[in-house]
């Protein structure tokens, strides 16, 4: 297993058990390009689904589906214009056959189109905006994570069937905090009594936590991924608000990575999620054990996508034993014939997940803060968009 990444990468891989001495492969690898965030602000995601792929590749000695692959890791530092840099980059000269890594949506669509269009595979291990699940749907891009509205709309369905008559909502200014509003009031019902659009990265929430408090609303539902959801759950609890207004969110904003960081004030906080540690399935046992053996932590939410993309690759190279043949390649995509972390998993018609999306709430255990389930928001669950999209 080769891989060609930033000096961040290579010194976080470095201190792995597994990332040093690499056996050497076999000639004509499978190409697999990773352009994901390794540094700046959301870099923890980025990371955690580099560990989960790489996981995956190192558990099948350098290999994915019986297959030598090479794996080449960069970073986009959260930028579009870099991420498209590198995606030209990658195709035009690494040649690379299957792209993934992406953790924003922004960037997504500004590189999933035009690798899509050159014949180059796109696996997505976390982005999934309307635009690409719907009109601009594409053959060979396959998200193994979610529609970008599912979970949103799963606590839009629970915080309705908890009886809250009226709600506020807040995301960031971008595609996925757009889409994520609009997957809430898919299924929220209540009135709504503020719906506002933070500034991406933004991390002082003063003035959105007074508007809030003036609101006056029996809920509150907010999407905030990262350094952006530390800041806001931090500032929500100091303001005294968690004592009077319950918060629900995503995963996106409770998951492993975060709640350190958030410590107690995300306590009993419902979120929602279509992955948790406690899936009692034999895949999803043997990715926490191994991720927790090779990294010495907990995986989060965004470790388990990284690591089912590669699984999902590795089911479709065991039949192809290559991507010679593009067609039987992406059929072989489309059977998601692998043993998904989460148990139950298959494709719809826009290539997007039909699956369960789990209530979660964050507890203790011991002294490490982390996620239960406690309930099923929705089973079989596909997204809004696939009728949309003319395969």
């Amino acid at each position: 297993m080769k891989l060609r990444m930033t000096a961040l990468a290579a010194a976080t891989l470095a201190a792995l058990p597994f990332a040093a001495g690499a056996p050497a492969q076999a000639a004509d690898p499978v190409k697999i390009g990773m352009i994901t965030t390794l540094s700046g602000g959301g870099s923890g995601l980025g990371i955690d689904i580099r560990d989960g792929f790489l996981l995956a590749v190192e558990e099948g000695g350098g290999q994915l589906g019986g297959v030598p692959v090479e794996v080449l890791v960069e970073d986009d530092a959260r930028k579009p214009d870099v991420a498209t840099e590198i995606a030209n980059r990658m195709v035009e000269r690494d040649e690379v056959d299957i792209m993934t890594g992406i953790v924003w949506s922004n960037l997504a669509i500004a590189v999933v189109p035009k690798v899509t269009r050159e014949g180059v595979f796109y696996i997505s291990p976390n982005a999934g905006p309307s635009l690409l699940a719907g009109r601009g749907c594409h053959e060979n891009y396959f998200n193994v994570a979610w529609q970008n509205d599912n979970l949103h709309e799963a606590m839009g369905q629970y915080v309705q069937d908890q009886g809250f008559e009226t709600a506020y909502i807040l995301a960031p200014n971008y595609p996925a905090g757009q889409d994520a509003l609009a997957g809430f009031k898919r299924y929220y019902k209540g009135e709504i009594v503020g719906e506002v659009y933070t500034q991406l990265g933004q991390t002082d929430y003063a003035a959105e936590l007074a508007a809030l408090r003036d609101a006056d609303p029996d809920a509150v539902f907010f999407f905030l991924p990262g350094g952006m959801g530390i800041s806001f759950i931090k500032q929500y609890d100091q303001a005294g608000l968690n004592g009077e207004i319950p918060l629900f969110g995503p995963a996106f904003s409770f998951d492993q990575g975060i709640l350190g960081a958030v410590g107690d004030a995300a306590l009993g906080v419902v979120n929602s999620s279509q992955w948790n540690k406690d899936i009692d399935n034999a895949a999803n046992k043997n990715f926490v054990e191994g991720f927790r053996k090779a990294y010495g932590r907990l995986p989060s939410l965004y470790a388990s996508q990284g690591y089912d993309a590669a699984k999902l690759i590795a089911s479709a190279l065991a039949k192809t034993g290559g991507v010679g043949d593009r067609d039987a390649f992406r059929a072989a995509l489309e059977a998601a014939d692998f043993e998904s972390t989460r148990g139950a998993f298959r494709f719809n018609s826009n290539h997007h997940p039909i699956q369960t999306i789990y209530v979660r709430e964050v507890v203790k255990e011991g002294e490490v803060l982390t996620n239960r389930i406690v309930g099923t928001a929705f089973e079989e669950h596909g997204d809004a968009y696939a009728e949309e999209c003319s395969m």
